[in-house]
């Protein structure tokens, strides 16, 4: 089987919106009014096309966004099924980088809910159009009037009916087009079709200003115009049509698919940029002729069928057994296979081209984002697909030591699924953390990790990365001597630990007007430490002085107070003593260690926290719960933003302890409608008195382990 050839043939939209709105329903749906499928999939009994996974049809939810494709009146449709919680959204994310049409789906029963906005406004800065189906409108207890207000205030009067339902609930048989309105109209209807007719036209010829000049003047349009005018209006954003629909009677499905075929956007209809090697941003022509340029949107390793690329192509052609420059690599690929996919079904085509989205199998070298293209126009760059950071982390170990040779490889898999996953060990608390969206996103890993992988972990929240320094300064001696019958150890070592702030220029200030009798120094950025020679005199001996310097890094990377790194301090090595017979590298560097402990313990120890800096996006009447609960966990609100929709924008610098688990608490307190986000931003003193809690605790383990 062949890909299509026509661009102005190719119709890709992805279906999004928030839970349990019945997207997959949907798609299902249209693959078997087109006749892709034998019969309608179904989530509830596991027999859906594109929720095919295991895990998906164990939780009856959509984990992963999966692909459908058919042929309707005359076009080539393929679909998009992207997951609808907020946990999942890094795969809706690489999905509208694929289409050229958001359609965003409503219940009819709940209206705008959390993931809704986010999915609307992620479509827009992928300058898509947008299309918002309701759904569900078999249901009772459904205010249409209302429902339609609400679109309307959140996303603007440039959402307009494209049909009403002849009736509501049990009453839904039907929908009535608003642009050519019958002249008899169903009696029953929650909106006269006629009402809407005249903000419908406003809409379309905004877009166009010739044909808002013959509009004006009351010339009347062929149903080609019209159609086109549509396609372009949706195209700059001026209309946002909204269809009424029953994925699960499929009233109004028809409808809908009919005019998706005849006013849906094309590859053409949405600019996109390239940049050359020079970094010149240029216009990209979405044409079979052109260069080919293609993306990596998504990936998956599918345990059977092993790592699969889903590519867009954007311009150009692709056929098997061609050769492909990776922009990021610069390595050439081999395209050995080449395959449409339909659900979790994959069909070998031979080409394919500009509009079409295909799979590679097993192309090691590709990652999400990675532009492809021939090598004809040179190298060319699409713009990155941008994934939020992911905020909630579990540190992650091995559950038996079979599964210890595992982890590594069975995670490192899934974050290349999945951008919005990211595994680190932390070199100061040793520990593999895992970090993901929330909690249920993390669970989710968990379980494909025992299924696909079988590996099974415990988990448990990550430990805080404390630091150690001090506030003050000291200075005194430390003589490590030890004779045990044969060749003893000797070495004397004379130490002052002091303070070192942030952000200095070393080699100005480590001068000999400060130092006196300065010979060198070391500077360590990653600890912002530094050694400082001043030795005079030969009191201990030169060859000794980078063991004495080793000590004291061990015990900084071990830490005193807490056992945590310390940093920002400055440690002067000026006096020593040594024995002829008795001094060795090992006693110089037990000296340094020991002294650096005992005079950094009288130099006003302090631990440092990291602090973290958090944007918050909150609805407007949450605001005060908010703020207050930032000032319960030691946050300081640095300012304040309207946001769209009615949202509030909250800046705040709060503690990274305080906030290892906001995400469950954020989402509490404004009923799943706020969001968040969070990078680190600088270390500062911990408060005396939780300073107590977190020393008591670091002993107590220690005394635990030994």
């Amino acid at each position: 089987m062949n890909a299509r050839t026509h661009v102005e043939d190719v119709r890709n939209i992805a279906l999004v919106g928030h839970g349990a709105v019945g997207k997959t329903t949907l798609a299902d749906l249209m693959l078997f009014k087109a006749g892709a499928v034998s019969r309608p999939g179904s989530v509830d009994d596991g027999s859906s096309v594109l929720d095919f996974d295991d895990e998906e049809k164990q939780h009856k939810y959509t984990i992963s966004s999966s692909f459908g494709y058919f042929t309707f009146a005359g076009c080539a449709f393929t679909v998009v099924d992207t997951p609808g919680y907020p946990d999942f959204i890094g795969q809706t994310i690489g999905a509208l980088r694929g289409v050229e049409t958001a359609v965003i789906v409503i219940s009819a029963v709940a209206g705008i809910e959390v993931n809704t906005r986010k999915v609307f406004t992620l479509a827009g800065e992928e300058h898509l159009g947008r299309i918002v189906v309701i759904n569900k409108l078999d249901l009772e207890n459904i205010r249409f009037p209302e429902l339609i207000a609400s679109i309307q205030e959140t996303f603007g009067k440039k959402c307009v009916l494209m049909n009403v339902p002849n009736g509501l609930g049990t009453s839904f048989t039907g929908v009535t087009s608003t642009l050519h309105v019958p002249d008899s109209p169903p009696a029953g209807m929650p909106i006269h079709p006629a009402e809407v007719t005249q903000s419908l036209m406003d809409a379309i010829v905004d877009a166009d200003e010739n044909l808002m000049a013959r509009y004006l003047e009351g010339d009347t349009f062929t149903d080609e115009e019209i159609a086109h005018g549509i396609e372009h209006a949706i195209a700059l954003g001026t209309l946002i049509p909204i269809f009424c629909l029953s994925a699960r009677s499929g009233v109004g499905v028809p409808e809908f698919m009919a005019a998706v075929a005849e006013d849906g956007l094309t590859a053409a209809d949405i600019p996109h940029k390239v940049r050359n090697a020079a970094g010149e941003e240029l216009p990209l022509v979405e044409s079979e002729d052109a260069p080919l340029v293609a993306q990596v949107f998504k990936t998956r390793i599918d345990p059977f069928v092993s790592r699969m690329s889903y590519i867009r192509i954007f311009s150009g052609k692709l056929a098997k057994e061609s050769t492909v420059l990776s922009a990021r690599s610069g390595k050439s690929l081999k395209i050995t296979n080449l395959f449409r996919v339909q659900g979790g079904q994959t069909l070998p085509i031979e080409r394919a081209s500009a509009g079409d989205i295909v799979a590679l199998i097993k192309m090691e070298d590709l990652q999400v984002g990675d532009t492809l293209t021939d090598g004809k126009a040179g190298v060319l760059t699409l713009p990155p697909l941008n994934f939020p950071t992911p905020m909630i982390g579990l540190a992650v170990e091995p559950k038996s030591r079979n599964d210890q040779t595992k982890i590594s490889g069975a995670l490192h898999k899934i974050a290349e699924e999945d951008q919005t996953f990211h595994t680190e060990r932390e070199a100061q608390t040793h520990e593999m953390v895992m970090r993901g969206m929330s909690d249920l996103h993390l669970k989710i890993i968990e379980e494909r990790l025992h299924r696909r992988d079988k590996v099974d972990v415990l988990t448990h929240p990550p430990k805080i990365p404390y630091r150690e320094t001090v506030a003050g300064a000291h200075e005194g001696m430390y003589r490590h001597k030890k004779q045990s019958g044969g060749a003893g150890q000797f070495g004397e070592v004379h130490l002052r630990v002091s303070h070192l702030p942030q952000g200095l220029n070393i080699e100005e200030y480590c001068t000999k007007d400060r130092f006196e009798n300065l010979r060198r120094y070391h500077y360590h950025p990653e600890f912002n430490y530094v050694f400082v020679d001043r030795v005079s005199g030969g009191s201990v001996p030169n060859q000794f002085i980078p063991a004495v310097e080793k000590g004291i890094l061990e015990r900084i990377e071990k830490g005193v107070v807490a056992g945590f790194h310390v940093q920002d301090v400055c440690v002067e090595l000026f006096f020593g003593k040594d024995h002829p017979v008795d001094s060795n590298e090992n006693a110089f560097r037990t000296a340094g260690s020991h002294c650096f402990k005992q005079e950094f313990a009288l130099a006003k120890p302090v631990l440092l926290e990291p602090i973290m800096k958090v944007e918050i996006t909150v609805p407007g009447d949450k605001l005060g719960d908010i703020s207050s609960d930032l000032n319960g966990r030691r946050g300081r609100v640095e300012g304040m933003d309207s946001a769209p929709g009615g949202f509030q924008l909250i800046v705040a610098k709060v503690p990274l302890s305080e906030v290892s688990t906001y995400a469950r608490n954020l989402s509490s307190m404004t009923g799943g409608r706020g969001s968040f986000t969070m990078e680190f931003s600088h270390y500062e003193a911990v408060p005396a008195h939780e300073q107590a809690k977190i020393v008591a605790a670091a002993v107590h383990h220690k005394e635990e382990d030994e």
